[in-house]
């Protein structure tokens, strides 16, 4: 009885939070753009990102409270994924895409939305490795990369994370990813998981 109370919670939520219906609209059409042509365009994730911290700042109860919020989530996205970037394991299109989630939950649920994404991550990495037939080969490509960033560390050097063309088993659009961990988060958040 719980879960459909929280169910139906969740719907008058999407149907009168103006805010979480855009992000869901956001995050499908991310998602599609990723799937079909491998690229988040800048006017999504900007666009985003300026419309969820303008109506989380004049949404809020004082609008000081309702930026830092939106700011401070839009950080917190953009922080955690910018690394990933940097290593050359995920595209700036999915780090934009994660700021963009970012102000539109706050710090703490870009958090939990973040874990939900890595492991949609994983599921579909190994999900692609399998239909691609190439699972082994995956592992293979995690284990060296583990043992060089192992090396890396223990040297003090700058680990290097890229990984030659002929040896990845294909691309991942994690622009999905980013969608279903963050509808995950939502989903868990409303129904009291989270």
């Amino acid at each position: 009885m719980r879960e459909l109370d929280a169910f139906l919670d969740l719907l008058t939520m999407l149907a009168t939070d103006f805010r979480m219906g855009g992000l869901l609209v956001l995050l499908l059409m991310a998602a599609v753009s990723d799937w079909r042509f491998y690229r988040i365009p800048n006017w999504l994730t900007f666009g985003g990102m300026v419309f969820a911290v303008i109506y989380g700042t004049f949404a809020a109860r004082t609008p000081a409270a309702g930026a830092s919020l939106a700011l401070g989530g839009l950080a917190t996205g953009f922080a955690i994924m910018l690394p990933f970037y940097l290593l050359g394991i995920m595209g700036a299109g999915d780090v934009k895409l994660m700021a963009m989630v970012g102000a539109f939950l706050g710090p703490y649920q870009t958090l939990v939305a973040i874990l939900f994404t890595c492991i949609a991550g994983g599921v579909a990495a190994i999900a692609f490795a399998l239909h691609r037939r190439r699972l082994c080969h995956m592992l293979s490509n995690v284990k060296h990369a583990a043992q060089g960033l192992v090396v890396s560390g223990m040297a003090g050097v700058r680990p290097s994370a890229t990984v030659d063309p002929r040896q990845s088993i294909g691309k991942l659009p994690y622009g999905i990813c980013i969608c279903a961990g963050t509808v995950a988060e939502i989903l868990a958040h409303q129904l009291g998981y989270v």
